[in-house]
């Protein structure tokens, strides 16, 4: 005679392993510290981009531009470029100054994150 054994059904368990959330872990840290590295970067470019808008309206001549650049540069700590980085022009009679440069951010060991970075006073 067979005997027939019911046994419950098995419960699925359901949720994240414990792999899948160390991997979670592991690129949130380094969005993290992407992020961290670059947001000084992208605010020493806000404070150039608002100082070259500011040179172009002050400035006459290109010393005087790249004289105004400087002074803004001292006042919010700009270490990127300065004012004979400048390239100042101009254009319907009016001064256009524009600039460009690169800033890299060490990740680790020979990995590099580059950014290269641009503006004018003449884009809105």
């Amino acid at each position: 005679m067979a005997t027939h054994r019911t046994s419950a059904p098995r419960s699925r368990q359901r949720g994240i392993s414990f792999i899948g959330l160390v991997f979670i872990l592991l690129v949130a840290v380094s969005i993290g510290y992407v992020a961290t590295k670059s947001l000084p970067i992208l605010l020493e470019w806000q404070a150039i981009d608002k100082a070259v808008k500011k040179a172009a309206n002050e400035g006459t001549t290109v010393p005087d531009v790249r004289a105004s650049f400087d002074r803004a540069g001292t006042i919010d700590d700009i270490t990127s470029i300065s004012g004979k980085d400048l390239e100042v022009t101009k254009q319907n009679e009016k001064i256009v100054v524009s600039y460009e440069y690169t800033r890299e951010i060490p990740l680790y060991g020979p990995a590099f994150l580059l950014y290269r970075l641009a503006g004018s006073s003449s884009s809105k």
